[in-house]
């Protein structure tokens, strides 16, 4: 199968699995080789006391999308260090996207970049995930 029809199905296989995204209202909008788009609407029960949301649904959203583009190309991976720079509130209303993109991968080793941004393209949070590859395959390859 081609790199796009490859990564869709990665994503269907994690899909199926991903109990904590479905229930939580997030959204997988789009996937290709080394990208992935993420989405989540801010709730009432996501939003803190400083009425914005909480910081770790914002990291739920972007570490997911990092899960999402690392396992395009059908090998397993794991986050091995991840960070996030928070630049600008969320708030309850808001719809956040997640964009996802591959910047370095090189043997079993992956760099990942994604941008949270709000409706308006304001970029409200900054993550780059380190991933490193594990044993296993997210749909048959033939191989086995």
């Amino acid at each position: 199968m081609d790199a796009g029809t490859l990564a869709r199905a990665c994503a269907d296989a994690m899909w199926a699995d991903d109990a904590t995204s479905r229930e939580l209202g997030v959204q997988l909008i789009s996937v290709e080789p080394g990208h992935a788009v993420l989405a989540l609407a801010v709730t009432e029960k996501m939003v803190n006391w400083h009425n914005t949301c909480h910081g770790g649904f914002i990291y739920l959203l972007a570490d997911t999308a990092f899960g999402y583009a690392c396992h395009t190309s059908n090998q397993r991976m794991v986050g091995q260090h991840c960070s996030i720079s928070y630049l600008s509130p969320a708030q309850r209303g808001d719809r956040l996207t997640a964009h996802a993109v591959e910047r370095q991968r090189a043997a079993r080793s992956g760099i990942y970049d994604v941008a949270v941004k709000r409706e308006d393209g304001t970029v409200i949070a900054e993550f780059r995930g380190h991933a490193r590859v594990i044993d296993g395959t997210l749909v048959p390859d033939g191989k086995d």
